[in-house]
């Protein structure tokens, strides 16, 4: 059982709260490598909640729809009242072809699909996984508007949205989180989203808090991935940016050393001193990397320290883009104004 105390926070100013920290589910059924064993799978979920982690997060397209089947089949037989569930729409495959989707019909569809999967009445919080450029964001938020009102989704989040489209957004109805990459190599978002979500009393929920892994791993960490676990492809892992990008995870270590913790709960903690408002999701595949993930709660910098690893983890202190362009990020999630939708 983990020692660190989870403690609990609030989500934006709807009245959710949460656990401090939440578990991120993708890994477990999606992208990683291949699907992980399902009974161990639940076995890490329901010791999560047992050591205070009630936050879980997931999305319809990890594993095409199988990781939210994995989390009802968690859920069951009492667990579900003792979690808050997150959730995710946005992203289609059907016919084996991506689109990104915000469009009424395609929204409502996707929530009855996930309220099925998980086997529960209602999503606690519901995200747009990524914002669909064609579609005014007033309209996606208009029909998530009519899901709470009709008891089907309790809290409204974005992921990856702009500091324009979170404010359009929150024009029709409140949101309660954005989701966003932050970590110790991935500090893109501290521009406008932040200082936007803050200004709107939104929380953050950061993903990828340990750089994908990185900093629980290192380098060596692309020696260890399978050919079909899509970080090969992601540029911050190609050999040649994973030589400069060496350099940031030997400070970190160094300083982690000093501080008498890993690496990986040294940038955790970086995220969680960020402050309240904070709430990260590192997912994890394993109980005691999970523990270890939980210790990061424990520890606490000063603000010589914050100040340090800042100034060691600036935008060229990595190297290659986030996604490379695999999918749409903040930066390019614009939509057109309501008066252009037509249909």
């Amino acid at each position: 059982m983990a020692t660190a105390k989870v403690g609990r926070a609030k989500l934006g100013s709807q009245g959710l709260e949460v656990s401090a920290q939440g578990l991120g589910c993708m890994g477990m059924s999606a992208f990683y490598g291949p699907p992980k064993p399902e009974s161990d799978m639940i076995k890490l979920i329901h010791h999560a909640i047992d050591s205070g982690i009630t936050l879980l997060d997931t999305s319809d397209v990890y594993g095409s729809h199988t990781n939210e089947t994995l989390l009802g089949k968690a859920l069951k037989d009492g667990v579900r009242e003792r979690v808050e569930l997150a959730t995710k729409f946005g992203i289609d495959y059907t016919d084996g072809k991506r689109d990104i989707r915000g469009d009424p019909a395609y929204v409502r569809a996707a929530c009855e699909g996930s309220l099925k999967r998980l086997g529960v009445d209602c999503i606690d919080l519901y995200y747009q996984h990524r914002i669909d450029t064609k579609v005014p964001i007033e309209v996606t938020i208009g029909e998530l508007k009519k899901l709470v009102e009709e008891g089907k989704v309790k809290y409204i989040g974005l992921s990856e949205a702009s500091a324009s489209t979170i404010r359009r957004a929150h024009a029709v109805h409140p949101i309660t989180a954005v989701q966003l990459e932050w970590s110790l190599w991935s500090r893109d978002g501290e521009a406008d989203i932040i200082p936007t979500c803050r200004g709107t009393w939104d929380r953050i929920v950061a993903y990828s808090p340990l750089g994908r892994g990185f900093f629980s791993f290192g380098p060596k960490i692309v020696e260890t991935l399978s050919n079909d676990d899509f970080r090969k492809n992601l540029p911050r892992f190609q050999p040649e940016n994973m030589e400069h990008n060496q350099r940031l995870y030997d400070r970190v270590n160094e300083i982690a050393a000093k501080k008498g913790c890993t690496p990986s709960q040294l940038a955790l903690a970086w995220v969680h001193n960020q402050g309240d408002d904070v709430c990260p999701i590192p997912g994890t595949t394993k109980v005691e990397n999970f523990n270890q993930n939980v210790g990061a709660l424990s520890i606490k910098l000063t603000p010589e320290e914050m100040c340090e690893l800042e100034s060691i983890a600036k935008a060229d202190s990595v190297k290659g883009d986030r996604y490379g362009g695999v999918l749409v990020t903040h930066d390019e999630s614009e939509t057109p104004p309501l008066s252009s939708w037509k249909h």
